[in-house]
C-alpha cells in the first residue's frame, strides 16, 4: 500500500518552517511522499485559512523541503495549460538533483486562471488535456535529450556532442528544438502523478501517469475508478500495475467516535446553510432552496448533463449519490461532494479508521491513499502515533523505507546506482 500525505493542512501548514516540520514529521513515519497542491488564482477563502502562504510557487518549497529531508519523496504541482515544457522540464529535473532523485510531478491542466496568463477564456477540457499529453511527451523527451551518462564523459566534447541532442518537436501546441540544459538524474525518469478523474482525465492518467490522486467518496466509485483505470492501461499497451489509484482520506480521528464526529462538526460550523445552498448550485447547477429540508432530491430533478459546470468530476459524483439515494435535502448538503472536495471522509477511533482503509484495500477500492489531515492538532496526532503503525502492523505498510528515490517508493523500476 503507498500512503503519502497532503501538504495543504489548514492552519498548521501556514508557515515555512511548519511545512518543512510537517514533511520531517512524514518521513519518520516512513509514508511516500508529501505532495503539495498549486493554486494559479487567488481564492479568498484559502487565503483566510492557509494566513496567506497559499499561493507559495509549490517548486519553491519543495526545494527548501528537500534541503531538510532526506528520503521522503516530493511530489508538486505544475499546470501544463500555462508553464512551457521547456521550463517544465527543467524546473523538475532541477528540483530532482537538489532532492537527489526524490521529485515527482504532478500533472495538472488547471479549470480556472486563464485570465492571470492571457485574455482568452479557458480551453475545453478535451482541449486541455490534449495539450498536457503533448507537453508531458515533450518534457519527457527533453529529459532524455542530455542523459545522465554525458557526465561520466570527462569532459569529452565529442562524445557529449553524440549523446546531447536537440529533439526538434513540432506539434499541435509546441515547437520545440532543445536539449535540455540539464542532465537527466541517475535515480531515472521522474514519476508522474495526474488529479482528476472525468473520462478523458482517465484516459490520460492510464496512458502516462503512474499514479492518480482522485476523489471517490464512497467505496463503490473507487472500485469503478481503479478498475476502469487498470483496464485502459491494458488497452494502451502497459500492465494495470503500471497506473495506482490514490483517492484522499480526509480523515478526523479522535479517542472515541463521539469524539471525531464533533471535530468534523466543528470543522464545517462556518459552513451557512445559504453557503451550502450555493455550494450545490456551483458543483451541479441545482438550486434546492425552494424545497423544505426533510424533502427528498429525486433523479427528476437532476439538471441536464451538457450544462456547464466549474468541475465535472465533482458534478458526476453528486449526480450519482442523487441517483443513488434520493437524499434529503438536509443530508445532500453535508455530503463532502458538497461542502468539500468529495474525498473519501473517514471519522472515528485509529482502529475505526485501519478497519475502514483495510476494507477500501482489500475490496480494491484503492491502492492507497492522500492523506488529508481533518480538525485539531490531535486527529492528525493520532494519525501518526496509532494509524501508521496499525497498518505496519498488519503487513500493508512499511516500517523502514528501503530506498532513497521516490521511485523506489514507489516500486517502479529503478534505473539508480543511488538505490542499488
Amino acid at each position: 500500500m503507498h500512503l503519502a500525505v497532503y501538504g495543504n493542512h489548514g492552519k498548521q501548514g501556514a508557515l515555512i518552517e511548519e511545512h518543512i516540520a510537517f514533511a520531517q514529521r512524514a518521513e519518520a513515519a516512513k509514508l511516500d511522499f508529501v505532495f503539495k497542491a498549486d493554486y494559479l488564482t487567488a481564492h479568498p477563502e484559502l487565503m483566510a485559512k492557509m494566513k496567506g502562504t497559499v499561493g507559495l510557487d509549490p517548486n519553491f518549497l519543495m526545494a527548501m523541503v528537500a534541503r531538510e529531508t532526506k528520503q521522503i519523496g516530493l511530489v508538486t504541482t505544475i499546470s501544463t495549460s500555462f508553464t512551457p515544457p521547456y521550463l517544465i522540464a527543467r524546473q523538475l529535473q532541477s528540483l530532482n538533483w537538489i532532492s537527489e532523485g526524490r521529485v515527482g510531478w504532478n500533472i495538472v491542466t488547471s479549470i480556472d486562471g486563464a485570465h492571470n496568463f492571457s485574455n482568452e477564456p479557458m480551453p475545453s477540457s478535451e482541449e486541455r488535456y490534449a495539450k498536457a499529453a503533448e507537453c508531458t511527451a515533450v518534457v519527457k523527451q527533453l529529459w532524455h535529450s542530455y542523459p545522465y551518462e554525458t557526465l561520466e564523459m570527462d569532459g569529452n566534447l565529442e562524445k557529449i556532442k553524440e549523446l546531447v541532442k536537440p529533439i526538434e518537436y513540432e506539434g499541435e501546441f509546441f515547437h520545440i528544438k532543445g536539449p535540455l540544459n540539464l542532465p537527466m538524474h541517475p535515480a531515472g525518469e521522474i514519476p508522474l502523478f495526474q488529479a482528476g478523474a472525468s473520462d478523458v482525465g482517465r484516459q490520460f492518467a492510464a496512458t502516462v501517469s503512474n499514479a492518480i490522486f482522485a476523489a471517490t467518496p464512497v467505496m463503490e466509485v473507487g472500485i469503478e475508478m481503479r478498475n476502469d483505470l487498470r483496464q485502459q492501461a491494458i488497452e494502451v499497451g502497459r500492465s494495470a500495475d503500471d497506473i495506482r489509484l490514490l483517492p484522499g482520506l480526509y480523515f478526523f480521528i479522535g479517542d472515541t467516535y463521539e469524539e471525531a464526529l464533533e471535530m468534523h462538526r466543528q470543522a464545517h460550523a462556518h459552513l451557512t446553510l445559504e453557503r451550502r445552498y450555493s455550494a450545490l448550485e456551483s458543483v451541479i447547477g441545482m438550486d434546492v432552496r425552494h424545497l423544505a429540508l426533510e424533502d427528498q432530491v429525486t433523479i427528476d430533478m437532476l439538471p441536464s448533463k451538457d450544462q456547464q459546470v466549474r468541475s465535472k468530476t465533482h458534478a458526476d459524483l453528486v449526480r450519482r449519490y442523487i441517483v443513488n439515494n434520493e437524499p434529503t435535502v438536509a443530508v445532500l448538503l453535508a455530503r463532502p461532494e458538497v461542502i468539500g472536495s468529495a474525498h473519501l471522509v473517514a471519522i472515528g477511533t485509529p482502529q475505526d479508521i485501519v478497519d475502514q482503509i483495510v476494507t477500501f484495500y482489500e475490496e480494491g477500492a484503492l491502492d492507497g491513499f492522500i492523506a488529508i489531515p481533518g480538525g485539531p492538532a490531535k486527529s492528525l496526532d493520532l494519525f501518526f502515533s496509532d494509524v501508521i503503525p496499525m497498518l505496519v502492523e498488519r503487513g500493508l505498510f512499511r516500517a523502514e523505507y528501503e530506498g532513497s528515490t521516490l521511485r523506489s517508493h514507489l516500486g517502479l523500476d529503478v534505473q539508480s546506482p543511488i538505490n542499488s
